[in-house]
């Protein structure tokens, strides 16, 4: 590996950790984040020279420490900077730093960063964006071209989120028990919203996919940190399985491949193996949990070796499940697909049609309706179905596919079929 290459994977390992402490420490989201950066100037400048340190969080924490302190006395009394010499020479202090941050200090700082992100005052996309930006460390202009948006917007969207979680006031007390269990939900959730905005968007908008690798790795973070929690580990496998079917999902022309049309050779195995292993792993604790329940259903998926193999009345078992425990109309719009399968496409119509009001804005409601009437040769209503889900489409390759299907039903209807 070269030398950026060694430093860059240092600093990217250490980001979430120092900029938790940071933020413990000064209480303030731009000026830790001003504070991790200069760390990481200064660590560009020193570690070639002088070898890595012996912890680079550490180092990374008491520089960035030290180099927002001044920014404060600067702005105070205008303080000249510290020599380089001294902020450069830390191992003795670095030592004492790191021996002082044990795992729990870490773990807190870290959850509270993250739960910063996901504010509840704040829409899905802020807080998507504010963790790609403050945990992931992304750049403005990374964010904004995944967004489609100018980076002139991205930045104002940044400002504002950060401007409701100054007016908000965050709390930085060491939370308990059951703070801590309910801004971990809170986490996880963002987390898979992080990844939702990479795996919907397809091949279309090839810039995101690092979302879903992006939010694998705080998943994974996140599982180092509560390495018993069953419902993170159920987070992880669903990440996971639904991540190893990306090179499946789309077509040489960037078209959507249905999962019972899929090449499942194309899957990755090792990931499957990794994501089975732990779920085996969550499933002991007894615990069962929505994230839980979700990955148990992509892994009967991952587990049928062809589509016609595929578990569906344990799907529909589970999907039952999850409507008990987290009900909605979209877990019910899911569950109609494995009921269609099992007992046709009337049954999951019924089951359906009174969500319609519900999920009028929903693309896939409408791309399903229109799956289903279509099996019933009810030509000219799966035709408005399509039309209405084709209006709803988010990407050219949704937009695609349902073209296809309204293209079949206009021959059909031409013809008389």
């Amino acid at each position: 590996m070269s030398e950026l290459g060694w430093i860059d994977l240092a600093l990217t390992s250490a980001r979430p950790q120092a900029m938790g402490a940071l933020l413990r420490y000064f209480r303030n989201l731009d000026l830790a984040e001003e504070a991790y950066q200069e760390a990481c100037l200064r660590a560009l400048k020193t570690w070639p020279d002088k070898g890595p340190p012996r912890d680079p969080v550490a180092w990374l924490i008491f520089v960035g420490r030290n180099s927002g302190i001044d920014h404060l006395r600067k702005r105070a009394k205008q303080q000249p900077l510290p020599p380089e010499e001294l902020l450069s020479d830390l191992e003795d202090t670095e030592s004492d730093l790191a021996e002082r941050l044990d795992g729990s200090h870490y773990r807190d700082d870290i959850l509270r960063l993250l739960f910063v992100c996901c504010h509840p005052d704040l829409p899905a996309t802020q807080q998507i964006a504010l963790a790609l930006r403050i945990v992931s460390g992304l750049s403005v202009r990374q964010i904004a071209r995944a967004f489609l948006v100018s980076e002139a917007a991205m930045e104002q969207r940044i400002t504002r989120a950060k401007a409701k979680i100054a007016a908000a006031g965050l709390p930085f007390e060491t939370p308990d028990a059951v703070a801590r269990n309910e801004r971990l939900g809170l986490v996880a959730a963002m987390i898979y919203l992080v990844f939702n905005e990479g795996y919907s968007a397809g091949e279309s908008r090839k810039a995101e996919t690092p979302f879903c690798e992006e939010a694998i790795r705080l998943a994974r973070l996140l599982l180092r940190l509560f390495p018993s929690e069953p419902e993170i580990m159920g987070l992880t496998v669903l990440l996971l399985l639904q991540h190893s079917r990306m090179k499946a999902r789309f077509d040489a022309n960037g078209q959507i491949v249905l999962l019972e049309n899929q090449d499942r050779s194309l899957w990755d195995v090792r990931m499957i193996r990794e994501a089975l292993a732990l779920l085996d792993k969550a499933i002991r604790h007894r615990a069962p949990g929505p994230f839980q329940i979700q990955a148990a259903i992509a892994a009967l998926h991952a587990r049928a070796k062809r589509a016609e193999d595929t578990d569906w009345a344990e799907i529909d078992l589970l999907y039952q499940s999850l409507e008990r425990l987290q009900p909605s109309p979209v877990v019910t719009l899911n569950r109609a697909v494995a009921l269609s399968k099992l007992q046709g496409p009337e049954a999951a119509l019924t089951l359906i049609d009174p969500l319609e009001e519900q999920l009028s804005g929903y693309f896939y409601f409408y791309g399903l309706k229109g799956g289903l009437l279509k099996q019933l040769g009810r030509v000219r209503e799966a035709h408005e179905a399509f039309e209405r889900a084709i209006a709803l489409a988010t990407t050219p390759a949704e937009a695609a596919h349902i073209r296809q299907h309204l293209d079949c039903l206009t021959r059909d209807m031409a013809t008389g079929a």
